[in-house]
């Protein structure tokens, strides 16, 4: 049909399923390395709603016990560039105070989201707090943050699947791929 958009549009692929699996499956086994000895008081918690399909592979690769819950959390909008104005859209359901929380990412750009969920959750008072990003894209740094797992970093380049939209679309492509300039 003529106007049809087809599906997906000409992206770039940066990282392709098998890169992805085999990178998340090297986080999982040092996420497990490093909770082993802290009990059952492990949460993931995953920002929505880029995070969802990371997370849903990443908490596979976990060999421990463990809760997750959710915040959504909003500086995008359906623009490609970060508004810098967090908002939290939906918030977690249960207590976080002396558990373990890993901040579940699909992609760190600026780092003002991820430090304000640092912040926010600390009055919480989790027992430790610490971030796992997919991706990281360090030339679009404004406040730098610890990543303590880190997937992969990326070019600054508007990143598109495995979790990541375009306004809204996307998300379901099984690759991370790029928009074309």
């Amino acid at each position: 049909m003529a106007g049809q958009e087809t599906f997906p549009p000409p992206f770039k692929t940066l990282f392709a399923r098998t890169e992805l699996d085999a990178r998340i499956a090297e986080l999982g086994a040092e996420i497990t390395r490093d909770y082993q000895d802290k009990g059952e008081d492990l949460v993931l918690i995953g920002v929505l709603k880029g995070s969802v399909i990371f997370m849903a592979d990443l908490c596979r690769a976990i060999n421990l016990p463990l809760s997750m819950d959710f915040m959504g959390i909003a500086s995008y909008g359906d623009d490609t560039k970060s508004s810098g104005v967090v908002q939290i859209t939906s918030d977690l359901s249960k207590s976080i105070e002396g558990k373990h929380v890993l901040i579940v990412e699909d992609i760190i750009d600026t780092g003002l989201t991820a430090h304000y969920l640092f912040d926010n959750l600390a009055t919480r008072h989790p027992a430790s707090v610490k971030l796992c990003s997919l991706l990281h894209k360090p030339d679009r740094t404004e406040r730098a943050v610890q990543i303590d797992y880190l997937g992969f970093s990326v070019p600054n380049k508007f990143v598109v699947g495995y979790g990541l939209d375009i306004a809204q679309k996307y998300r379901n492509l099984d690759f991370i791929g790029y928009v074309e300039e």
